[in-house]
Parts: structure tokens; sequence; C-alpha cells
């Protein structure tokens, strides 16, 4: 599945896979060999971990090429404002409530709540995109419905 990020996360998750590949991987083939000199490889726990752990990061480089490979790079500039979709910030009330609160709606790998960014693919998420401002969206929750109503969205 592609996911949609904007060019400074595009650029981050390519530098991050350079690092992986040019520093870690030297660094956990290195590691091999030094427990491979330690003796016995039937009883050699050193070595064993080294093993796993050069597998667990040759897993994150392959799922990392993965995600680079699909990505879709998304230009603020040209994202519509009349309905929400990926990069928009939208201001919304809880109808329960009347909390309103501001969110940015970012693709997975850029989402942080703390700083006010919500995942395409979460609930909230799915129930914002494509409404327009003054629709009220439905969002299933564990709790039940949550009813919010769009008051603006924005770049």
């Amino acid at each position: 599945m592609s996911e949609y990020v904007t060019k400074e996360t595009f650029e981050k998750m390519k530098d991050e896979l350079h690092k992986m590949k040019t520093v870690d991987r030297p660094a956990a083939s290195k590691a091999i060999a030094e427990a491979r000199e330690k003796g016995d490889l039937k009883e050699n726990a050193e070595y064993d971990a080294a093993k796993e752990a050069q597998g667990i990061l040759e897993a994150k480089i392959k799922q990392l090429e993965g995600a680079i490979a699909t990505a879709k790079i998304v230009d603020p500039s040209t994202i519509d404002t009349s309905k929400v979709a990926i990069l928009t910030k939208v201001t919304i009330t809880n109808i329960a409530n009347k909390k309103t609160v501001t969110y940015q709606i970012v693709g997975e790998k850029e989402a942080d709540l703390k700083s006010g960014k919500i995942s395409a693919s979460s609930p909230i998420g799915k129930g914002l995109l494509g409404k327009t401002k003054g629709d009220v969206a439905e969002v299933q929750a564990p709790t039940g419905v949550i009813k919010f109503k769009i008051e603006e969205i924005n770049i």
C-alpha cells in the first residue's frame, strides 16, 4: 500500500535507509565477525545475538525500501482546501462536548498526536476525509459514534 508523505519526510526516509546500509549494516557484520572469533558457534550466545540483530536490521532495510518505492509525495501547493484531504489542517468541534481541536491529516509515517498530526487511516482521519466545511463527520469509536462538525479547512 502506498503511503502519502511530504517531500521532507521522503528525504528523511532516504537518509535513514542510507544510514542503515552504510553504517548499521557494516557494524552488524563486524559484530558477527568479532563474535565468530570467540570460539564454538554452537554455544556462542554473542554470535547468535549478533546474527539476530543483523536479521532484524535487514528486515527493516527491506521494509523501508518498500515504503520508499511506493511512497507518493504530496505537494502542499496543489492541495484543494475545499474538502478534507491529506496534508490539510482541519478544525473540528466534538458536538457532544463542544471541544474544538485542529488536526493535520497526514500519512501513517508522519502521524504524531502530540503535534496535532493524525493519520488518514486512523478512525478520525478516515471519517474526516472528503468532508467540507460545515459537514458533520460521524466517526466510529470504541465508545460509540462520535460526531464532529468541520469548522475550518486550510493548509
